[in-house]
């Protein structure tokens, strides 16, 4: 399957589409819109013109929290996940000092937690929000 990863250019009308084709709550459009423009980083994945996917990064250059990680419904399971978290992952790492060490952490839907351990993450337990799950990358 062919696509495109598209850096730094998701809006708020991707963002609640494929939040919502997940099944996931959205937030106020003002809110969204805010938050989008306060991300590190944002990736977006199109095929045949359609946005299919989507992640953002939030931190401040030593923490980072992947968030709003989607691949709608009918493209799951076909890699493009991977590539999310994979470009996300990278375009970290590019914004590293030398001699530096960061971490990244994202909160995993249930059932969604090998999919990020194969992804080098490490299940961290957490009573009261669910599995965490976080890497660190050293440079």
């Amino acid at each position: 399957m062919e696509y495109t990863v598209k850096e730094n250019q998701l809006d708020y009308d991707t963002y609640f589409a494929l939040r919502e084709s997940v099944g996931w709550n959205n937030f106020s459009k003002e809110q969204a819109q805010k938050a989008i423009s306060n991300s590190f980083y944002s990736v977006t994945i199109e095929h045949a013109s359609e946005i299919i996917g989507m992640g953002r990064v939030v931190g401040d250059g030593m923490y980072f929290t992947v968030v709003d990680i989607v691949v709608a419904p009918e493209f799951q399971g076909k890699g493009i996940g991977t590539t999310i978290i994979q470009t996300v992952l990278q375009a970290i790492e590019n914004s590293m000092c030398e001699n530096s060490r960061v971490s990244v952490q994202l909160l995993s839907e249930p059932g969604k937690e090998e999919f990020y351990i194969k992804q080098g993450f490490k299940l961290v337990p957490h009573e009261y929000c669910g599995p965490a799950l976080r890497k660190i990358i050293r440079r």
